[in-house]
This record gives C-alpha cells, sequence and structure tokens, in this order.
C-alpha cells in the first residue's frame, strides 16, 4: 500500500457528517467544531453532550438509522457507529462519490486516517502511523505533549504578531530575513523548551525592534 499524503485541511462552512452518537463521535464532533466546520450527525441514540450541542444549534441532528441520501452536499464523513455493517455502508457509499471518508474502527476502510494530535494554540503535531498501530502514535504523541508545553502556544502568538509587523513595515529583503530568523533562534528555542517565556518575549522583541530601521 502506497504512503499517505499528509495535509491540514480547511473545514470552515464545510458540512461533515458524523454517523454514530457515541463517545466517541462525541469527541469526532466537538473537534469538527473546533475547526469551524458545519456539522450534521445521524444516529437513532445521542449521548447527553451531543443532544445538548443539538439543542443550542450547534450541530444539525437527525435521529434516525443512516441513509446514502444523508451524503448528499458533504465534504468529509466520519463512520463511528458500533454495527460493522453500518460503517461498511458508510464507507461504500462516500467513498463511491468521492468524498472524505474515516471510519473510526477500521480506518482501512476509508481513505483517510486521523493522526493523533498534539495541539498548542497555533502549534499542531500529527502523528501516524498509517493505521498499522495506533498505540505507537499514542505513546509518541504522549512524549510530544511532555516536550512541547504551552509555552508554544504564547510563542507562536507572539511570533505571528510580530511576523506581520515585520512582513509589513521592514523593506529591506535581508534586512526582514535576518528578523524572521531571530525570532527561531537556537538561543530562544532553548529558553522555550526550558519554560522561560518572559526571557523569550523580551528577546523576540528586542531582536525585531534592534533590527528594525
Amino acid at each position: 500500500m502506497p504512503g499517505r499524503y499528509p495535509l491540514f485541511l480547511d473545514l470552515s462552512q464545510k458540512l461533515c457528517l458524523v454517523v454514530g452518537g457515541g463517545p466517541v463521535a462525541e469527541r469526532k464532533v466537538k473537534s469538527l467544531l473546533e475547526c469551524g466546520a458545519l456539522v450534521r450527525v445521524v444516529s437513532p441514540e445521542i449521548t447527553p453532550e451531543l443532544e445538548n450541542l443539538a439543542d443550542e444549534g450547534l450541530i444539525d441532528c437527525q435521529r434516525r438509522q443512516f441513509r446514502p441520501s444523508d451524503l448528499e452536499g458533504v465534504f468529509l464523513v466520519i463512520g463511528s457507529t458500533n454495527q460493522e455493517t453500518v460503517n461498511r455502508q458508510v464507507a461504500e457509499e462516500g467513498t463511491a462519490r468521492n468524498l472524505l471518508v474515516n471510519i473510526v474502527d477500521d480506518p482501512r476502510k476509508g481513505n483517510f486516517f486521523v493522526p493523533s494530535i498534539v495541539k498548542r494554540g497555533s502549534l499542531t503535531i500529527a502523528v501516524s502511523t498509517d493505521g498499522k498501530s495506533p498505540m505507537l502514535a499514542r505513546k509518541i504523541r504522549e512524549e510530544l505533549e511532555l516536550i512541547y508545553g504551552p509555552q508554544y502556544q504564547e510563542y507562536l502568538d507572539l511570533v505571528g504578531k510580530l511576523r506581520e509587523d515585520v512582513i509589513r513595515n521592514v523593506q529591506d529583503p535581508k534586512k526582514k530575513r535576518e528578523i524572521l530568523e531571530s525570532f527561531a533562534a537556537d538561543g530562544v528555542l532553548g529558553l522555550l523548551k526550558e519554560g522561560r517565556v518572559a526571557e523569550v518575549k523580551e528577546r523576540l522583541v528586542n531582536a525585531y525592534c534592534g533590527c528594525r530601521p
């Protein structure tokens, strides 16, 4: 089997279907909502939390069995029921329509895997084993969570603002590159790894102010 092509999808305002209403489906729904997707759930039974999301108008919930017509207008579909026949039908119908399809209990039935994720604000680290060992992916993710703590979110928030300012105000290409490279210098990243966020922020601001014309 050829390797998978890694990418990050923009799901903003895209209609995504989750077939299933249990705890796993709930996690999938929440992750889709975090990405700005329009989420539809189809399942005879749903968790209390999914019920709350439906009552608040955050998701469209159809409390019934899956129908092939549910795939009309859908960008992405996730099959997460506890019924193998239903998941297979979701996979077959979805792939026949050239949709993005993930089947939670057997990813190889679909055409994409959901990787194990470490999320720190704008920093996203994805780990995948092509479905061969989800346990290994989880173990690696847990190690990365210890290495990349919440300080990386603060760092990227500041770097993002400074970078926009540099691109907008610094005209000299060489000077611009020097400033941007200084934001990720070894000294800065070393302090960041140690959690010395205040010193990191000071260095970033000084690097920018010291290099401006």
